[in-house]
């Protein structure tokens, strides 16, 4: 299997590509969308991942399941795409090309990725909170959040911006606490 860094470099020229097409038809929120929903798709289906990427599957196969999947309500350039990664045998990129793809899009519209990891979920007005803390820290003009639940963090949050990392979980704060008590 190739490293991350080796599919990245891969799959950068094709997110690239159809970042070129979506502005040349002033459409990258609408492509925005139907990339999320292909990815939210490809994540949550172990089985459409390994048929896309199933080099034995003739093309053809690949091309009228992806159709049917993605349906007529995508943006016909999008599917297009899909289509010309199938002849050129890098659907199995696709994950990664939207990923991409995404991140080019958060660049242009100035907007950053906050991870946030959570004991538990949190109500609108605690995500509300986060988005305009990591406004004010990034300068960004809008914040995208990924959440996930981490039970092991006993309450509290843990945020990651880029590299910054902001850990304000109750995990974090007993440790310290055990650290400086183990010290003196």
């Amino acid at each position: 299997m190739k490293s991350d860094i080796a599919i990245a470099e891969i799959a950068q020229p094709y997110a690239q590509a159809l970042m070129s097409v979506a502005e040349s038809k002033n459409q990258t929120e609408e492509f925005g969308e139907d990339v999320r929903s292909l990815l939210n798709l490809l994540k949550n289906s172990p089985e459409l991942q390994s048929f896309v990427g199933n080099p034995f599957i003739e093309p053809d196969k690949k091309k009228a399941v992806i159709n049917e999947v993605v349906g007529e309500s995508t943006n016909s350039n999008l599917r297009n795409f899909l289509m010309l990664l199938v002849d050129r045998r890098r659907i199995l990129l696709l994950e990664p090309i939207c990923e991409q793809y995404i991140t080019l899009l958060r660049q242009k519209n100035q907007t950053v990725l906050a991870e946030i990891s959570s004991a538990v979920p949190l109500s609108q007005e605690q995500e509300q909170a986060i988005r305009e803390k990591v406004i004010a820290m990034t300068n960004a003009r809008q914040v995208d959040l990924e959440t996930k639940i981490d039970r092991d963090l006993i309450g509290g949050v843990i945020i990651k911006v880029g590299s910054q990392v902001i850990d304000a979980s109750l995990r974090s704060q007993l440790r310290r606490l055990s650290l400086r008590l183990s010290g003196s």
